[in-house]
């Protein structure tokens, strides 16, 4: 190859932190999530309380409440994970933490679990939004296969595409995705 392409592209790799429905974050039924307020990501509807961690990095926060999960990957993306919404105001009950701040996880550590069941009693949605603090980092983030039941092992792909040398569009079978140059995705494999 004549080195074209060398470096011109960099793929980060997170995977999903839970068991369940992935949806668009425009989709979560608050605005702080759905305007992107925080950032821009993607949601879950859990399956089961699970969460472990979607890829390798340093927790940088754990909230007292503990509904709430704040991470740095070893690739510099900055991942929040809001287990549930307005679950702050349960003050911890149905969490229980595996990790703090400063603990070294692996992808697939078990990092908290939730009751959902208890939160769901409690009247609170257990929807579980999953941000990219860093967002600005991206040109463009976009959740492709939506809908799709996944477990904690199946990749989430941010691809960044740096290449203009590249297509503008390369297109997979219909079932897999799309992406355009200079623009990051988030997909499903």
């Amino acid at each position: 190859m004549l080195g074209f392409f060398k470096n011109k592209s960099k793929e980060i790799i997170i995977y999903s932190p839970c068991k369940g429905k992935v949806v668009p974050i425009t989709e979560v039924p608050d605005p702080t999530f759905s305007e992107k307020i925080l950032g821009d990501g993607f949601a879950v509807i859990p399956s089961d309380g699970k969460i472990y961690a979607p890829a390798d990095g340093e927790i940088t926060a754990v909230f007292d409440t503990l509904h709430a999960i704040t991470m740095a990957t070893d690739k510099g993306t900055e991942i929040l994970i809001h287990i549930g919404l307005d679950t702050v105001i349960l003050k911890g009950e149905p969490f229980t933490a595996h990790i703090s701040a400063g603990s070294q996880v692996k992808k697939g550590d078990l990092m908290m679990e939730a009751d959902i069941e208890k939160i769901k009693a409690a009247g609170f949605n257990p929807i579980t939004p999953i941000l990219i603090g860093n967002t600005e980092k991206y040109n463009k983030i976009t959740l492709i296969n939506n809908g799709i039941i996944i477990n904690y092992t199946k990749e989430i792909r941010i691809i960044f595409i740096n290449s203009v040398l590249a297509s503008n569009i390369i297109s997979l079978s219909k079932s897999q995705i799309r992406f355009r140059v200079q623009k990051m995705h988030i997909f499903l494999i």
